[in-house]
């Protein structure tokens, strides 16, 4: 088990050192920083001045390993659009984003665990079929053309619910759900294949010969079994739905994150698009991480 947890360890640092150098490069490539900084009409000295301020005339290497050094520490620099820095500025729009990401995975559990089940319950049948077509749908459509949609059916012909921020506990319902449809798919057909394997096994069939109860049979034998992978991909999916924020905060106008990401790019706040980019690689990375310890934990035969 400490082997496999070192490899994995190992595995992931190195993930991130890749995701630090090509979050830095992105930067650099996308065109010269103070000339954004100083405007297409600013004067050679000016510019000049600028680069000198924020350390971009000296060679890359120098500038990635003090850049690196700073973030290791927690300290990305200042916004350029916002003036203060980008630690306190990500802190303060990051509650936005988890509480959106712990509704979203919530929701799609409860959703994809009982289709799941239902699924595998009637393997073969049109409601199969029916499940199977949720978990397509899910994986085809684009999370902004979804946002829009419910905009538009639930927010304006409707008027049911709130088409823009968070002023209720109302605002969290379609955003929450639009994120949510990342991860259906994925865990409602892992849910379906664990529990028709389970429900084939030896121990069902001893179970259904001692007279127990169907519910008994499915959700205390079947389903323990056909859940540990599920748990275990949860923590992948959670990494997946905080990644697609920045689309669905930018479509539903919430102040999260992902907007500050999508903000801080079309204005060129290039410290801040580092920060951000790094934040959701090394949360991404970690839950991957947690996920393949529950998976070892829950199945010795994973840890190879």
């Amino acid at each position: 088990m400490i082997r496999f947890i070192v490899r994995s360890l190992l595995l992931a640092m190195l993930v991130c050192l890749t995701v630090l150098i090509v979050s830095f490069a992105l930067t650099r490539l996308s065109g010269n920083l103070a000339i954004n900084l100083a405007g297409p009409d600013a004067s050679a000295a000016s510019i000049a001045k600028i680069q000198h301020e924020l350390g971009l005339d000296r060679p890359l290497p120098v500038q990635f390993a003090a850049w690196a050094d700073r973030a290791l520490h927690g300290d990305f620099g200042n916004s350029y659009l916002y003036h203060q820095s980008v630690s306190s500025l990500i802190a303060s729009h990051l509650k936005v984003t988890l509480q959106l990401g712990a509704i979203a995975i919530g929701m799609a559990i409860i959703i994809a665990v009982p289709l799941g089940i239902l699924a595998a319950l009637h393997e073969g049948t049109w409601i199969d079929t029916a499940c199977g077509l949720v978990a397509l749908i899910g994986q085809a459509v684009p999370s902004f053309w979804l946002g829009l949609m419910l905009i538009l059916w639930f927010g304006i012909d409707l008027r049911w619910l709130p088409i823009a921020g968070l002023a209720t506990w109302k605002g969290y319902i379609l955003p929450s759900f639009v994120l949510s449809f990342v991860a259906i798919p994925v865990m409602l057909r892992l849910t379906r294949g664990g529990m028709v394997d389970a429900l084939r096994a030896d121990y069902v069939r001893t179970a259904r010969a001692k007279g127990l109860s169907r519910a008994s049979i499915v959700l205390k034998h079947a389903f323990r079994n056909a859940a540990m992978p599920v748990v275990a991909v949860s923590a992948v999916q959670l990494g997946f739905i905080l990644g697609g924020s920045v689309v669905t905060e930018v479509v539903f106008n919430v102040r999260g994150v992902g907007y500050l990401a999508w903000e801080s790019i079309g204005k060129g706040d290039f410290p801040v698009v580092q920060a951000v980019v790094l934040l959701f690689a090394v949360t991404f990375v970690g839950l991957t991480f947690l996920a393949d310890l529950i998976g070892a934990m829950l199945d010795p035969r994973v840890r190879g």
